[in-house]
């Protein structure tokens, strides 16, 4: 059976990470991306040397060359992406008072429209094969409130937006279009102390990796759309 084409970006550390290495470790051909070189090849060797298949490629999803470049290497190498984990996102913590405006534009160019480039690059593909699966990590601050996170929450919302009407318009080409919305996970995304103080409230990265996994190892004729995954003790 021909191996599925998994291209999964922000893949340096947290969910991505994670999420890069059970793709692989089920049989998947994994390319990981991110702007730190130094961890993806980390990862990727580890990966290779457990015997599955796995690829780094420097991408910086800011900037759509990059991007296209970054599907093209794919499609040369693999002949197809079968499967889009957009993962890659950045926060701060301020409220929106407080939050200078190269802040905003950076947070919107990696969470929204970083996605958007990502789905844009593999979607004419996709659309032609009549299959494919497009993953997008969001967040609980797309729909709930959280505060001194106004800028994340409406990037995650922006996203989940427009994802829902994406399926709208691909549902008729047999692509799956799925939104994992995580509540509170122990990722660098934290400041360290919050992390030391609410670790064992926290969901790790290697939890949401399998449920995203799960997600795409669901029978062709079904999509699970919204996942909404918390801490059993709720958010903090």
């Amino acid at each position: 059976m021909t191996k599925r084409v998994c291209w999964v970006t922000g893949a340096s550390t947290g969910i991505g990470f994670e999420t890069a290495k059970v793709f692989a470790k089920a049989g998947y051909i994994v390319y990981a991306t991110a702007r730190r070189k130094s961890r993806l090849v980390k990862l990727v060797n580890e990966l290779k040397f457990a015997g599955h298949e796995a690829y780094a490629i420097v991408c910086n999803i800011q900037s759509e060359r990059s991007v296209f470049s970054t599907k093209k290497r794919i499609i040369e190498k693999s002949g197809a992406i079968d499967i889009l984990v957009n993962n890659a996102g950045v926060t701060i913590f301020k409220s929106l008072l407080d939050t200078k405006s190269p802040e905003f534009d950076n947070i919107m160019d990696t969470n929204l429209r970083g996605s958007y480039l990502a789905i844009k690059s593999v979607l004419p593909g996709m659309v032609k094969r009549k299959k494919g699966h497009i993953i997008n990590v969001l967040s609980t601050a797309a729909n709930s409130v959280f505060e001194e996170s106004a800028v994340y929450s409406g990037s995650k919302a922006g996203l989940l937006a427009m994802s829902n009407v994406l399926r709208a318009e691909v549902r008729k080409y047999n692509i799956k279009v799925t939104n994992i919305l995580p509540g509170n996970v122990d990722t660098p995304m934290w400041d360290a102390k919050i992390r030391n103080r609410y670790k064992n409230r926290m969901m790790s990265a290697r939890e949401i990796a399998d449920i995203i996994l799960e997600t795409a190892e669901q029978p062709k004729r079904v999509v699970m759309e919204d996942v909404v995954i918390r801490p059993i003790k709720g958010d903090l």
